[in-house]
């Protein structure tokens, strides 16, 4: 029987509240419904106190709940909305979108919760399932949906992926930037101008949503939408999340020129690969900074060779990092790198080669800054076709994802002693020199103090690899504690149903 209701409910897991601002994909996917009429709840529980309580009163009244996600710490709250949502409105489908379920699409559909996925570019396939499930249609021959049938799982043919440039744009007036400047500390959004990356990188899932064909919006696209966002809502930083911006070297150039034009002030971040980065001139770098470029996120990931070439990096060499830092650092822009500890072959040596490499840029370009992780297995991963024999235990449901990651930052090659070591080298690296994250909470004069002193002895202990009686982490945790950060007003980690009510 067909419903009445237009209203959609997205469900927006909380990932980290100190860098939070509108989810992209659900500002992506609701652009057609609203232009087909229909209304939009968006429960961010970043942002929303009492958001299971949220959720179900929004759905009353509802045709769906969709949530959106990536893998990781996100399930968990996706896994507990799910049940609640299914035991209170048992005929109201639960659909799942975003990384996680285009990666791992039948594995979630499993899930007796799920009712349907979407995988890949949900913007035209969710927008067919809601018109489905007013007029009470079955969802068959939806492209890119999977659904169940008389307890059946069924995939419709996968849909083909559209440039950028013909999606329509996305509907930033749904997010609360006020509520999510109070979170963070800063008022931000994040944009994408292009899609995919030619490379393969070995633990990167790019290429199992969009198969490295990149494809980018025009200069003028790029300006006219940036500028007018920022504009608009009163944004100090647009971090621009395509995985390589950097692939059409001229493109990346017109949109700078273009900017300049424009003379709007505002920052804005890219993520691209060292060889990109070093195919621009220093020249060209300081007119991208003057167009308001602040900081470049590249991914180092080792200072080893070796582990560059387990990577599937070879079109990166260590000698390009240091190229990338300076040319960064001449232009005026932050040289921002990640690093990843503990892939699959990294040995104490390889291990050494990382931390000389850190140390001796920060120590060469001082506005440079490193972000370590130790690796993660994710799905869709090449090196995720290797998971048994490298002693990976990979989940078999949905709900097996939530203890995955926790589980999984120790790894079976690298644990016991080994990993503590590796934790508490990380913990130096992070107070040895500074960093600068998107979220602004206020420190207080006493924990900036602090940092200044224990730093020194943090880069001493890097140089010697001695990480025992690691006294200035104690320090450091004792001062938190005792002089605990200036909160801000929304604290997404003690929002739950028995939270207060701002």
């Amino acid at each position: 029987m067909p419903m009445r209701s237009k209203k959609i409910v997205f469900f927006f897991p909380a990932f980290t509240s100190q860098e939070a601002t509108a989810p992209l994909g659900i500002l992506a996917v609701s652009t057609p419904l609203l232009r087909a009429g229909y209304e939009i709840r968006i429960v961010d529980s970043t942002i929303t106190p009492n958001f299971h309580a949220r959720v179900i009163e929004e759905l009353e009244d509802a045709l769906c709940l969709a949530v959106s996600l990536v893998t990781g710490p996100m399930i968990r709250e996706t896994v507990q909305i799910a049940k609640a949502a299914k035991a209170r409105y048992p005929d109201k489908p639960v659909i799942l979108g975003g990384w996680h379920p285009s990666l791992l699409p039948h594995q979630t559909l499993a899930a007796p919760y799920v009712d349907a996925v979407v995988k890949g570019q949900g913007e035209e396939a969710f927008l067919e399932l809601v018109q489905h499930i007013e007029a009470g249609e079955s969802f068959r021959g939806i492209a890119g949906v999977g659904y169940k049938e008389n307890g059946r799982i069924v995939f419709n043919p996968a849909r083909p992926l559209k440039p950028i440039r013909e999606m329509p744009p996305k509907a930033y007036q749904l997010a609360d930037f006020d509520a999510y400047q109070k979170v963070c500390g800063r008022r931000w959004a994040m944009y994408t101008s292009s899609l995919a990356c030619p490379f393969n990188c070995a633990y990167c899932t790019n290429d199992g949503v969009y198969g490295r064909q990149w494809n980018a919006l025009e200069p003028e696209q790029v300006v006219e939408e940036t500028t007018d966002l920022v504009t608009r809502y009163g944004l100090s930083l647009l971090w621009i999340v395509d995985d390589n911006f950097l692939v059409d070297r001229d493109r990346a150039v017109a949109i700078a020129e273009g900017l300049v034009r424009r003379g709007v002030q505002f920052d804005w971040s890219i993520q691209a690969s060292t060889n990109l980065v070093v195919r621009l001139t220093v020249e060209e770098l300081k007119l991208l900074r003057r167009a308001g470029l602040s900081q470049v996120s590249q991914g180092a990931d080792s200072g080893s060779p070796r582990v560059l070439h387990l990577m599937n990096k070879d079109f990166q060499k260590v000698e390009t990092i240091y190229e990338a830092a300076d040319k960064l650092s001449q232009a005026g822009i932050r040289p921002s790198f990640n690093m990843i500890f503990g892939f699959p072959g990294e040995g104490e040596a390889e291990r050494r080669e990382s931390i000389d490499l850190i140390m001796n840029i920060c120590r060469q370009y001082p506005g440079a800054e490193f972000w370590t992780n130790i690796f993660t297995p994710y799905p869709g991963a090449p090196v995720m076709e290797k998971a048994f024999e490298l002693g990976i235990q990979v989940p078999e449901t949905l709900e097996g994802w939530t203890d995955f990651f926790p589980r999984y930052t120790t790894l079976p090659w690298l644990n016991g002693k080994n990993h503590r070591r590796v934790q508490l080298m990380r913990d130096y690296l992070r107070i040895a020199f500074n960093r600068v994250p998107i979220g602004r909470q206020q420190k207080r004069a006493v924990n900036r103090l602090l940092h200044e002193l224990i730093s020194s002895p943090a880069r001493w202990r890097l140089d010697h690899d001695f990480y025992a009686a690691p006294f200035e982490l104690w320090l450091k945790e004792a001062a938190n504690r005792w002089f605990p950060p200036i909160k801000a007003k929304v604290d997404a980690h003690q929002l739950s149903e028995e939270a207060v009510t701002c």
